[in-house]
């Protein structure tokens, strides 16, 4: 005997939740299936507790410079399990919110447990079936372990392990130099572990462009952080100091011992185990489920939402898939991926915030091109604040005189970055922004000055 639905959702992460409140709220009878933590990856073990961890990592950062600023502070210790404890009650308290949430939708049956589709309307729960014409898929993500050299040989951690640490680590290998393994790297270089990071890759954060990579290793190199590239042939072994991570790198020591290893290499969705085959719901050579433009997979009824979709990795991606798919089901209005502009943010201290093509990426389409770079010295708020490290970029199309992408890594960058996204979005050429009033002092009034210097592709200062 099966249960009747209007619709079925699997995984209460950041698109599932909405899509619940949403439909329940349109009368329909939903079902929701979770068979971890309500929240998914950003609420339990991605953005909040890693963010409270870089908070705290950037008090004690402060700290050491009182001295800087004519405050005198003293010995600054952390105490590691008072750090581990408050980012753990912002997990606990977010996850809590969301459970009352889906305890007070009317509609809503909440199910913990694993789920498999059985068929294009079927879904099974721990031996119950359910049925619905209207199924959404939002299982989220987790951590790739690749086939690297002797890693199952030995103890290894990933994001879930390190944001519920309660020690620091004597010395710290990060395997992986992208966005997660050097948020970690520098979060726990300031709580005073040793830290080197392997990157297999010539440079860090391949997917940027150059000048920002190297920007980016510079800031960390100056806290003290060692960064090894080219590291062509990484394998591990057991040490007896921890594990012994080699490299193989062109220039320094051919192997790295560590206390504590962290891979941090990328992600795999969780689609495996979800009986896809089964309902016949496509996915990509490495997993991910395939939709089009709406979310819908290959299979009618079908929808797939947030990481394991391959289309966003990111909690504000996964929220807009669930507020496309919402507007086109229930609000008789034709929302598509492709109309999304892409902005996402490194959260280093200072951040990266990153909208749109990169230099590289613009130089590729062949279009005529505007450039103009300009160092985060001239912004004044950065310069009271004593941290003037990094820069602004913006590329422009020439012909259409529209904004193509735009990188600001700098004190506020993760922030300052939403007035070029919003001009970005609202498809407005370069003179609306160009004639913007931006207040004083904030890190945003430099963006104007940067959009006065754009010129030809190689003719843009950076001065």
């Amino acid at each position: 005997m099966s249960r009747q639905f209007d619709a079925i959702i699997v995984g209460a992460g950041q698109a599932g939740l909405p899509l619940a409140g949403r439909l329940t709220a349109a009368g329909m009878k939903v079902a929701l299936i979770e068979r971890k933590l309500v929240g998914g990856t950003c609420v339990n073990t991605g953005c909040m507790p890693t963010k409270t961890l870089v908070a705290s990592a950037y008090a004690a950062h402060l700290a050491r410079r009182g001295g800087d600023f004519g405050v005198a502070t003293g010995e600054v210790r952390v105490d590691m399990k008072k750090v581990a404890a408050r980012a753990l009650q912002v997990t606990m308290n977010a996850r809590t919110g969301n459970e009352r949430w889906l305890e007070g939708m009317e509609g809503m049956t909440f199910l913990r447990g694993h789920a498999r589709l059985t068929a294009p309307d079927r879904v099974t729960v721990d031996g119950e079936e359910l049925r619905a014409p209207r199924i959404f898929l939002n299982v989220g993500g987790r951590a790739l372990v690749p086939d690297m050299p002797g890693v199952h040989d030995v103890p290894y951690l990933d994001n879930t392990d390190m944001v519920a640490m309660s020690e620091i680590p004597d010395h710290l290998v990060v395997v992986g130099g992208s966005y997660v393994g050097l948020e970690f790297a520098q979060m726990y270089r300031r709580f005073g572990a040793h830290v080197t990071v392997v990157e297999r890759g010539d440079r860090l954060i391949g997917r940027e462009d150059p000048d920002i990579s190297d920007a980016v290793r510079s800031i960390l190199e100056d806290e003290g952080i060692i960064v090894r590239t080219g590291a062509n042939c990484i394998g591990f072994a057991r040490h007896d100091r921890g594990v012994a991570v080699s490299v193989d790198c062109a220039s320094g020591e051919p192997i790295v011992v560590g206390s504590h290893v962290l891979l941090a290499v990328g992600r795999r969705p969780n689609t495996d185990e979800l009986g896809l085959e089964a309902a016949g719901v496509q996915t990509d050579a490495r997993g991910y489920i395939q939709v089009d433009d709406r979310l819908q997979t290959n299979l009618p009824g079908i929808w797939a939402l947030g990481d394991c979709n391959g289309r966003g990795a990111f909690t504000h991606t996964a929220y807009n898939d669930f507020e496309i798919v919402a507007a086109n089901l229930l609000d008789g209005e034709d929302r598509r991926l492709s109309q999304r502009v892409p902005g996402y943010a490194l959260y280093t201290d200072p951040p990266l915030g990153r909208v749109g093509l990169s230099e590289t990426e613009a130089r590729k389409t062949g279009r005529p091109l505007l450039v103009s770079k300009r160092p985060m010295a001239r912004v004044g708020r950065a310069v009271e604040k004593g941290e003037t490290k990094g820069f602004m970029k913006i590329v422009a199309d020439a012909e259409t005189r529209r904004i193509l992408g735009a990188a600001i890594l700098g004190v506020s960058g993760d922030e300052a970055i939403h007035g070029i996204l919003d001009m970005m979005n609202a498809d407005q050429p370069i003179e609306a922004l160009r004639w913007a009033v931006p207040i004083h002092p904030t890190v945003s009034e430099l963006i104007p000055t940067v959009l006065l210097g754009l010129a030809p592709d190689g003719e843009a200062s950076a001065s």
